[in-house]
């Protein structure tokens, strides 16, 4: 595995993959991103390295779309590897969020290499909670609901 941190892009699968979308034609590059989630998130038996990695990178550029904003930038986030593509993609469509956190649910399971290969290592509850941080934006956690008593 060629993974030289815990980011999106730190590893050769996502850097290959942030190549090939600055090289498709811009009309092809949100089909891309699209299958690579598609992919992960189909719930395939299990889930291998690949795939997703892929789908990681693929939900950090989702991420860095939304209005929220997200924890990871496209060019490698807060670990600088700047392995991200550096060409701007097209407007994502909304749709994609729910796509990529079907995706991120199956890559973070216990059916996927990538997760059984964090687990064993020693950056691995560093990764999880990479992992964790780029759901949240996508799922944020109801606030606690206040209970409000009404006198009559």
């Amino acid at each position: 595995m060629g993974t030289w941190g815990i980011g999106p892009f730190d590893n050769d699968t996502a850097a290959d993959f942030a190549a090939v979308l600055d090289e498709a034609a811009a009309a092809e590059r949100v089909p891309m991103i699209r299958r690579v989630l598609e992919r992960a998130a189909a719930g395939a038996e299990f889930l291998e390295i690949p795939d997703a990695e892929r789908a990681v990178a693929a939900t950090a550029l989702v991420l860095a779309q939304h209005p929220a904003g997200g924890p990871e930038r496209p060019a490698g986030g807060p670990s600088g590897s700047g392995y991200g593509p550096p060409e701007p993609l097209p407007p994502l469509p909304a749709e994609l969020r729910t796509l990529a956190l079907a995706a991120l649910d199956q890559v973070a399971g216990g059916l996927c290499e990538l997760a059984v290969v964090w687990d064993e290592a020693v950056d691995g509850p560093n990764w999880r909670r990479g992992i964790v941080r780029l759901r949240d934006v996508l799922d944020p956690p109801l606030p606690p609901q206040r209970e409000v008593l009404f006198a009559l």
